[in-house]
């Protein structure tokens, strides 16, 4: 997990708050090459050896860079964790895509049980999102906005997939229902080795939501 150290020691992580001497980028277009090229770089290393111990001098060295290099594109190594784990996030949320394709007769289980495998999919590549909820776990201060940016990445998708009918406050409840699910899921996958794609729980979701839509 990131480290508060001081980022002008040039011996150590440079992980901490940010120094008043160093220079800022200021939104340049070729600085911005430059920080998205340093980004897929780092969100390379996350996605390979996930969270644990992820430092400044381990995103540099996964970069070919140095700390100070990342300090001048980034906030600090919470910055840099927090714009990995973002890309990491849309490239899973491309699993979402394929429900926009789906006949809007379909009811809500049928249209989630067809989203379903992309999502597993999704998720044999990018475990590490897994790890970052644990990380709003152990620092819910410090790490909390991880987990409502996991939120906000499906709230609108999955929304659109509840019935025209219903009011908003009933989509949004069975949405935060779909994403506590989900969530579970996850977590047991990873603690249990447990395969996502025939998972009792998830059966169990969609006969819930079977019995929401039955319901006027």
């Amino acid at each position: 997990m990131p480290a508060a150290t001081d980022p002008t020691d040039d011996s150590g992580d440079g992980a901490g708050l940010q120094s008043s001497s160093y220079a800022r980028w200021t939104g340049s277009k070729r600085g911005e090459a430059r920080r998205q090229d340093l980004l897929d770089k780092v969100t390379a290393d996350v996605a390979a050896n996930g969270l644990v111990d992820f430092s400044l001098r381990r995103a540099a060295a996964a970069a070919g860079t140095t700390h100070k290099v990342l300090l001048y594109y980034f906030d600090g190594p919470d910055d840099l964790l927090a714009e990995a784990v973002k890309r990491l996030r849309q490239r899973r949320g491309e699993g979402l895509r394929a429900v926009l394709d789906l006949p809007p007769t379909m009811s809500l289980a049928d249209r989630l049980r067809a989203t379903w495998p992309n999502l597993v999919r999704a998720e044999a590549n990018f475990w590490v999102i897994t790890q970052a909820m644990g990380l709003v776990m152990y620092d819910p201060v410090r790490y909390g906005h991880l987990g409502r940016d996991e939120g906000r990445q499906y709230h609108a998708v999955l929304l659109g997939m509840c019935p025209a009918g219903w009011a908003e406050e009933r989509k949004s409840e069975v949405v935060e229902l779909i994403l506590a699910v989900f969530r579970g899921l996850l977590l047991d996958a990873r603690v249990r080795r447990t395969p996502l794609d025939d998972a009792p729980a998830f059966r169990a979701l969609l006969r819930a939501l079977e019995d929401e839509e039955a319901r006027p």
